[in-house]
């Protein structure tokens, strides 16, 4: 199937018009479980007579040549394995420091991201909603044991940055290097619904925005450098500054998640919508994304489209018929499926649907989007994350411990 769509070409403003061609033809791909057999040391899926289903909330990788893959759960307990493994060791457990409850599950152990040098310096990063105070965000630097390459020194804590949120939900959570060094951190804009306090269009709180900071330097009184080509660095009025050094960019809701292409360095950004509208954005420095005063291209009620402002536009946008909240993923870069190469994988938590997204850079344009079909019931996706390879695994909340999944050739 191809479908004809109206795209808008440029990045900032409405730009000129142009007809795309976007194939929707599925993939002869299907989701299949992963390390099926693997048994999550210390996790029960029946705990004192409560069923507790297991949260992988993300996958990643050390990037130090083990091949090792580390799996969060959201309740704080961080697991590593080989896809050899009979059973997960504990490499980290913060299940004392964080916060996590069912009935606010925007909360917990949400983000992981090992140090660029990890294999030299043993330093890695991690995003959690903590214990010793209300709705308060917390980005820490570990270390590696000294005497141990599966297990963290959990003494090695020392926290960067704390951020109070008003509410439980909208936290954001995706902490990753960019291809610069530096560590990008989505914060969301603090929860509720519409934004009540408008954090995300303002520029003197971190709500509602991505941050870079570097990890590698302090500046005065932080734990942590400022970028000098920061956008917002040294914007003031008078002798009051009117911007945050620390943000990349704004206007964003929720984003769920963002990562960098590993071959281009591109930033790819899923803002959950609220009331209609998902969406897909590029990584622009500096951009204002539009919400609160928008919902992907949309006008938000009762907010408007304020004209007078540049905004960066989503790439692609897909309405609540389809779907109702984006999990982003990963642009594809392993070797087990060519049809895959260069596409954004991405689903919704809702509907279970599994897309992969094609980008044309010179056409400014989407030119496909892909489902990737399952036969099975829905697959509410947590959350995507690569090997060290290359290969790509999605989450989801499982009774049964099978809660990571991959992509495998349709069987005909």
């Amino acid at each position: 199937m191809i479908r004809y769509l109206l795209v808008l070409t440029a990045l900032f403003g409405l730009g000129r018009t142009t007809f795309a061609q976007v194939v929707e033809t599925p993939l002869a791909l299907e989701p299949v479980v992963a390390f099926g057999d693997l048994k999550w040391t210390g996790w029960e899926s029946d705990k004192d007579g409560v069923p507790t289903p297991l949260r992988p909330i993300l996958l990643t990788n050390a990037g130090d040549g083990s091949g090792r893959i580390f799996v969060p759960q959201q309740q704080g307990i961080v697991h590593v394995f080989t896809p050899e493994s009979k059973e997960t060791k504990i490499f980290l457990d913060l299940s004392k420091k964080v916060v996590y409850v069912d009935k606010e599950n925007e909360e917990g152990f949400l983000g992981m991201a090992f140090h660029p040098k990890y294999k030299t310096n043993g330093e890695f990063f991690v995003f959690y909603t903590t214990t010793s105070h209300p709705h308060t965000t917390v980005i820490s630097r570990f270390k590696v044991s000294k005497d141990d390459p599966n297990k963290a020194d959990p003494s090695s804590e020392e926290e960067l940055l704390r951020v109070e949120h008003p509410y439980w939900n909208h936290k954001g959570g995706t902490i990753c290097f960019g291809p610069d060094g530096f560590l990008y951190i989505t914060i969301g804009d603090g929860g509720a619904g519409n934004d009540p306090h408008n954090n995300a269009q303002n520029l003197q709180t971190l709500l509602g925005k991505i941050l870079r900071i570097d990890v590698d330097k302090k500046d005065g009184n932080l734990k942590y450098g400022i970028p000098k080509d920061n956008p917002f660095i040294n914007k003031t009025a008078g002798n009051k500054p009117i911007a945050l050094p620390e943000i990349y960019c704004y206007g964003l809701r929720n984003v769920w998640r963002m990562s960098f292409d590993r071959q281009t360095g591109q930033l790819w950004i899923a803002d959950v919508g609220q009331n209609i509208w998902e969406e897909i954005n590029l990584g622009v420095k500096g951009g204002n994304y539009g919400w609160n005063l928008r919902e992907a291209k949309h006008e938000f009620a009762p907010n408007s489209l304020s004209t007078s402002q540049a905004m960066v536009e989503p790439i692609w946008e897909y309405n609540h018929d389809i779907g109702k909240s984006i999990t982003g993923g990963n642009v594809y870069r392993g070797k087990k499926h060519p049809e895959l190469a260069g596409a954004y994988l991405y689903a919704d938590y809702v509907s279970g649907k599994i897309w992969a997204l094609k980008y044309d850079e010179a056409k400014k344009a989407v030119v496909a989007n892909q489902p990737i079909p399952y036969t099975g019931a829905n697959l509410p996706v947590m959350s995507f994350g690569e090997d060290e390879a290359g290969e790509t695994y999605f989450m989801i909340v499982s009774p049964s411990g099978k809660g990571i999944y991959t992509f495998a050739k349709k069987a005909k």
